[in-house]
């Protein structure tokens, strides 16, 4: 699934590509084909993301987009190709098109619509203002390991497996560790580390976790290759050595997804 960073980007994309502009709307699939006829024609006048969800704004009306597990955002330039039936909905305009296939919402909201889902997410590292404090309240007073908290969408927003895994190698911090264990200066620690960390996957379209003194090129190591690209200490590198003690990377399944953490680095 997508992590923040990435819907982030795809805001700032869709707000490049259309933004102040009518579109064409349509739904190739049908599923979004009412919605889609009302919006033929009308202005994207703002683009916003919180967490995992994006938001496409249309004079007052929303399209509300969450990826989930299987969602796709292609961009491309004008002139479109004939759209694959799986398309849920394409926007276009005389310069350029995007498809967006498989996901998990798609759906046309009002503002109180909108604002009822932005009530139910917890602050989120790349939103200028949300306030690292309401998080903190909940994780100071919670018995749930950390590393599940960081995974819980009410309580932090935008933060998935890859950013979970290496903030908490970044700060020492033992995933299984209660929330209400992790000091005020930790968390305040690991809301800055975030914040630098995501900004930065919006900008190079990765995550790139390891510091300048752990790079390839610092540390005379092959860089990594996977799928998810980008360098990191512990993510998907089960049984490998940690770049900083060598101790193999150990995993186990928490809160449904796979965790990755250094038991050396990340003592108790």
């Amino acid at each position: 699934m997508p992590e923040g960073h990435t819907i982030h980007r795809l805001a700032a994309d869709y707000r490049e590509r259309f933004g102040g502009r009518p579109v064409r709307a349509s739904s190739p699939q049908g599923k979004f084909a009412d919605a889609a006829a009302l919006l033929d024609g009308a202005v994207l006048t703002d683009t916003e993301a919180h967490g995992k969800h994006l938001f496409l704004g249309f004079g007052g009306e929303w399209v509300h987009i969450h990826l989930g597990l299987f969602g796709k955002v292609n961009f491309g330039d004008a002139p479109a190709p004939p759209p694959a039936d799986t398309v849920r909905l394409r926007l276009a305009d005389p310069r350029s098109y995007v498809d967006l296939r498989g996901p998990t919402s798609c759906a046309l909201l009002t503002d109180g619509e909108k604002q009822a889902i932005h009530d139910r997410l917890g602050p989120d590292p790349l939103r200028p203002g949300d306030d690292p404090d309401s998080a903190w309240k909940r994780i100071s007073r919670s018995r749930t390991t950390v590393a599940a908290l960081l995974l819980d969408q009410k309580v932090v927003a935008g933060v998935g497996n890859v950013y979970r895994a290496e903030v908490l190698f970044r700060h020492g911090i033992d995933p299984y560790r209660a929330g209400r264990d992790v000091t005020r200066a930790e968390w305040t620690a690991i809301w800055t580390d975030l914040v630098a960390l995501m900004r930065e996957g919006v900008r190079e379209n990765r995550i790139d976790t390891v510091r300048p003194e752990h790079t390839p090129e610092a540390m005379g190591r092959p860089p990594r290759v996977d799928d998810h690209g980008g360098e990191v200490y512990v993510y998907r590198r089960a049984n490998l050595p940690c770049h900083i003690c060598t101790t193999p990377v150990r995993t186990a399944e928490l809160a449904a997804r796979n965790l990755f953490w250094c038991p050396s680095c990340q003592s108790r």
